[in-house]
C-alpha cells in the first residue's frame, strides 16, 4: 500500500482550482516531462495533454492513460481527426514522442507493450460506457484553448461539462 496520500486533483468532487490540480499533478510525477522545459511549439500539447489529466481525475497508470485518450475524444473538442493531424504535424509530433519515452524511461519498452495489451481488455467495458454516455453531448471541454479554466475549480469544470460520471 502507497505511503502518498490520493492527490486532491483525483477526487472528484475536489474544488481545487485546474492550475493548483496541474501544480499537485507534477509534484506527485516527477519523472513526467514538464512542458514548461520544453519549446513552446509543442510544449502546449503536452500542457494540454496533462490538464486532461487533472481534469478526469486520471493517473498516469496505464489504465488511466489508456482512458483518457479516447474519453478526450468524445467529451473534448479534441476529437479523433484532430489526433490525427497532431501525429502528422513536424513541429507537434515530437511531443507525442516526449510523452511515450516518458514512459518506457520510467518502465520499459517490455512493460509499456504488455501493459497496454494486458490492460485493454479490463478497460473494454468502461469504454463501452463512457462511449454510450457520451453520444448525445452538446457541450465540449476546451483541450488546446484550455487557460480559460486554469482559475476555476475541478468541481465547476466537471459540472459544466458533466465530467462526474468518469470521474472515479
Amino acid at each position: 500500500m502507497s505511503q502518498c496520500p490520493r492527490p486532491r486533483y483525483k477526487d472528484k468532487h475536489s474544488t481545487q482550482t485546474l492550475q493548483q490540480g496541474l501544480d499537485e499533478y507534477y509534484a506527485v510525477n516527477p519523472n513526467i516531462t514538464n512542458p514548461q522545459d520544453l519549446p513552446p511549439e509543442f510544449a502546449k500539447i503536452l500542457l494540454a495533454h496533462d490538464a486532461s489529466h487533472v481534469t478526469y481525475g486520471c493517473d498516469t497508470g496505464m489504465y488511466d492513460e489508456l482512458k483518457l485518450l479516447p474519453l478526450t475524444w468524445w467529451t473534448s473538442d479534441y476529437k479523433f481527426h484532430d489526433h490525427l493531424q497532431t501525429l502528422k504535424d513536424p513541429t507537434i509530433s515530437p511531443a507525442i514522442r516526449v510523452m511515450y519515452e516518458d514512459l518506457i524511461k520510467q518502465h520499459g519498452v517490455l512493460w509499456l507493450y504488455s501493459s497496454i495489451f494486458l490492460t485493454l481488455p479490463q478497460l473494454l467495458p468502461e469504454l463501452t460506457q463512457m462511449w454510450l454516455k457520451t453520444r448525445k453531448r452538446r457541450r465540449y471541454v476546451p483541450f488546446l484553448n484550455f487557460e480559460p479554466l486554469l482559475e476555476r475549480s475541478l468541481l465547476e469544470i466537471r459540472q459544466e461539462f458533466d465530467l462526474l460520471p468518469f470521474v472515479k
